[in-house]
């Protein structure tokens, strides 16, 4: 997909879902519900990436931003013979 096309596709979704928030206050009880159920999954998803990434980046290089040595990589080489 070229950028272009993504951009697109990006820009009606979001008009989706502008629309959708406009409507919302005249909605029934149920399809408010079930996009506020929508939306917390969508941003619990968000949260869940960002603090997977946050404990990966804190386990390779620490809180200082060293990397740790003792998830250094140590290379193996042949047995002299």
């Amino acid at each position: 997909m070229s950028s272009e096309g993504f951009l697109k596709e990006v820009q009606a979704i979001g008009e989706k879902l502008l629309l959708k928030l406009q409507k919302l206050p005249k909605a029934e009880p149920v399809e408010i519900v079930s996009f506020c159920v929508v939306l917390l999954f969508i941003v619990t998803v968000l949260v869940l990436t960002i603090i997977a990434c946050s404990c990966c980046c804190y386990s390779c290089c620490g809180c200082d931003g060293r990397p740790d040595p003792r998830h250094k990589k140590s290379q193996v080489r042949p047995a002299a013979h």
